[in-house]
């Protein structure tokens, strides 16, 4: 069954007068993976929308072997509506995950680490490391300040020790099976979800 919707029913003078709306979707119809809400919407408008709305919590990823995680960790940080998306290291990135939400979510990138840590202090934002490493603190025990920076590593290696040198405070999700850690794009979906959780609106 196709995903979306179909032409807007009816002749173009019936079609609705509203500057948002794309008129070629609504002649073709509309099959973007969005919501109801933004259908046959142009995508200046979702993003215009989008802005908003947007919540108080900036994610950030470690870019340094092309992981393929970082596409579904931005598709993510969209659902849940993160005010940016920073990639630190690499500035290519693999999009397939993200299955085109990058086109409707700010992404910034930095060099480093210390350019991201940086931009972040300039506008008083705690950068909160999620890595299950010695001393970190439960997740659901942790402050997770309303204003933030959520930074995620690499899967396999997790962050880097610049990385957790600079964090304000690092987190770590519980376990209870047998392996070392979990999925990184799960691992920050878990984390995002507790930011929601706590403070959305």
């Amino acid at each position: 069954m196709p995903v979306g919707v179909g032409p807007w029913p009816g002749a173009r003078a019936s079609w609705p007068d509203d500057p948002r709306l794309d008129p070629e979707l609504l002649e073709h119809g509309d099959r973007r993976n969005v919501v109801d809400e933004f259908r046959y919407w142009r995508m200046d408008a979702i993003v215009a929308e989008l802005d908003t709305r947007r919540h108080e919590f900036h994610v950030a990823i470690e870019n340094w072997q092309h992981d393929l995680n970082i596409g579904s960790i931005v598709r993510t940080a969209n659902a849940f509506a993160a005010a940016a998306v920073h990639i630190v290291g690499k500035r290519r990135w693999n999009k397939r995950g993200a299955m085109v939400t990058d086109r409707y979510q700010t992404v910034i990138h930095h060099e480093t680490v210390e350019a991201l840590v940086a931009w972040a202090a300039e506008r008083d934002l705690p950068v909160i490391a999620v890595d299950n490493v010695p001393g970190s603190v439960d997740v659901v025990d942790a402050e997770l300040p309303a204003g933030c920076v959520l930074l995620f590593g690499q899967e396999g290696p997790g962050l880097s020790a610049e990385a957790l040198a600079a964090a304000t405070t690092t987190v770590h999700i519980r376990q209870y099976g047998s392996t070392r850690s979990i999925n990184a794009a799960a691992a920050a979906a878990i984390v995002m979800h507790e930011w929601i959780r706590r403070h959305a609106r």
